[in-house]
């Protein structure tokens, strides 16, 4: 099986890209307007041309974040759960990721 594709601007091998670019920077989010990862919001807006659909809560049981290390996929409530750490290799996640959350997937009114 083949990893999911990753689409963005200057998208690299861990899923880094041209907005964000730290060593923590190695996740991406599924979108549900696209079923398509993006490793940040601002990828969504410059690669597409409709308005980004967050991942409904609805779906919390479907894998919609990806891992840029290690590759794994898994559900928004194990990412959320993870305290910012990849639950299948460990790797670090960038905690400022928490600003966009209500971007990339519906959270708690």
């Amino acid at each position: 099986m083949s990893d999911p594709p990753v689409r963005g601007v200057d998208v690299g091998p861990d899923t880094r890209c041209g907005h964000y670019h730290t060593d923590r920077d190695v996740v991406a989010f599924k979108f549900a307007c696209c079923e398509t990862y993006f490793p940040c919001y601002r990828c969504h807006e410059e690669i597409v041309d409709h308005d980004a659909v967050p991942w409904p809560r609805a779906r919390f049981d479907e894998p919609s974040v990806l891992c840029g290390v290690c590759r794994s996929e898994f559900p928004v409530p194990a990412y959320l759960e993870a305290d910012y750490c990849c639950p299948s290799c460990d790797a670090a996640f960038n905690p400022g990721c928490a600003a966009h959350a209500d971007l990339y997937f519906e959270t708690e009114e």
